[in-house]
């Protein structure tokens, strides 16, 4: 019986070698750390496990009785990209080392070897992947560009759901974000991740109405060579890579209906099969899903189905817009200015009374992209230490035709960009889902995505 890695961290480990009092020895090392390990003597034994199964290390002698150790380890890697391998051998040199290195190897036991030295083999690459997670997640916290999450409130209404959501975050429990674009869904599931059981692992974000359907399961499941044209190699999916930590679903109302099977098989069998492969492959990953749009209604409309729904809909919390936070509004609004004063090297300190009663009377239909966009740019066009009024945009102004209209008007003096994003806005918030919005737009669903994607930046 294979150990679940997502809750209980156990390192899944193979052992090939054809010495019973190897395997033996090294079974008896490794189950003080915890681990599940299996045990095989020969190439075609090790094969048969890693179709079977999925490992997180292999342990192979390069002398396995008349078999090459050397030309199993390539064989290995090709059925698990993310199969960690370690050999070891009674022969060590450095010209074996090096072999084995270049073939894929992560790591080279000498035999005799200790218990202590297997252990401290597991335990730096049990590190590493812990590393190789924070790493990925610093680059996305870098590459989003945008002040540090505050998730402190002064209102109930969001301090009832942080209490919910803190609550199940120490839970395998599957989670769905619901709330208007620019709530903070994103910021919220990263919170959850780094409370759970899952935090040292890996946080893989995907973003459902990006791709086309065909590219979206690629991107998700993964695929083989060949499975469709321009699939020169094999890819690992999004759901690997997720593989013990949190696969975060954005927008997921946007999921095309041939896919969401798929998911539900995901979530219920923790089982999955990559794009042109028969072979079942197992994940356990914690899955967090995000959405603007009315599920249930969806569910109606026969665009998402409905034991998907309900799967999901375990914990459902929904995130406030920004206009029913007014307690909130100006801290937000001060964090973002101190971190894009820093980013500018700007000496801007506070807003003056004036651009204060701009921001808390406007509507922010954007929510909390919205109120970072427009601090970033009136830190850009300030003059001095205070933000003013006429450093805010047009729409803020409390005379403006834009604002007491509720959005950007024909024939204003704003850009044609500006017109492109307010119209979005307007058709996106007033259709059912992205398709429907893209077919009134003339463009394709993932332009559209792209589209919002640049105007929320």
């Amino acid at each position: 019986m294979r150990l679940n890695k997502a809750t209980n961290g156990a390192m899944r480990l193979l052992i090939v070698d054809n010495e019973e009092s190897i395997r033996r020895a090294t079974t008896l090392a490794f189950e003080e750390m915890g681990c599940h390990i299996t045990g095989v003597s020969s190439r075609e034994e090790a094969l048969k496990q890693m179709e079977d199964n999925q490992f997180d290390v292999a342990f192979l002698d390069l002398k396995l009785g008349g078999q090459d150790g050397m030309k199993v380890l390539p064989e290995l890697l090709k059925l698990d990209q993310r199969l960690q391998v370690v050999v070891f051998t009674a022969f060590a040199s450095i010209e074996t080392a090096v072999e084995a290195m270049r073939r894929g190897a992560v790591d080279y036991v000498a035999e005799p070897f200790t218990p202590i030295q297997l252990r401290q083999v597991v335990e730096r690459i049990q590190e590493s992947r812990k590393l190789r997670g924070r790493l990925a997640e610093l680059e996305s916290r870098i590459s989003s560009d945008a002040p540090a999450a505050d998730l402190a409130t002064a209102e109930p209404a969001m301090q009832r759901v942080l209490d919910l959501a803190f609550k199940a975050a120490a839970t395998p429990a599957t989670i769905l974000l619901m709330g208007e674009s620019g709530t903070g869904k994103t910021v919220l599931a990263r919170a959850l991740h780094a409370g759970s059981m899952q935090k040292d692992n890996a946080f893989v974000t995907v973003n459902c109405p990006s791709l086309s359907r065909e590219l979206l399961e690629s991107e998700l499941f993964g695929h083989v060579r060949g499975a469709f044209t321009g699939a020169v190699g094999d890819k690992l999916g999004k759901v690997s890579v997720a593989d013990g930590g949190t696969l975060f679903l954005d927008e997921i109302g946007e999921m095309p209906l041939e896919i969401q099977p798929k998911l539900l098989r995901l979530l219920q069998e923790k089982e999955f099969e990559r794009v042109g492969e028969a072979r079942t492959r197992k994940a356990s990953v914690r899955v967090i899903a995000a959405t603007n749009r009315n599920l249930e209604q969806a569910v109606q409309q026969g665009r998402f189905r409905e034991d998907l729904f309900y799967r999901l809909n375990v914990i459902a919390l929904s995130l406030p817009p920004l206009r029913e936070r007014p307690a909130d509004l100006l801290k937000i609004a001060r964090n973002c200015l101190e971190f894009f004063a820093c980013q500018c090297a700007k000496p801007v300190r506070a807003f003056s009374p004036e651009a204060q009663a701009a921001l808390r009377s406007y509507a922010w239909p954007g929510n909390l992209r919205e109120l970072s966009n427009v601090v970033e740019r009136a830190v850009i066009l300030a003059s001095g230490e205070t933000i003013e009024v006429h450093d805010l945009p047009e729409k803020l102004a409390p005379n403006s035709a834009a604002r007491q209209a509720g959005g950007v008007q024909l024939g204003a003096k704003v850009s044609l960009e500006e017109l492109e994003a307010e119209h979005i806005a307007r058709v996106v918030g007033q259709t059912a889902s992205f398709e429907e919005a893209a077919r009134i737009l003339g463009i394709n669903p993932a332009t559209l995505y792209r589209k919002r994607k640049k105007i929320e930046q």
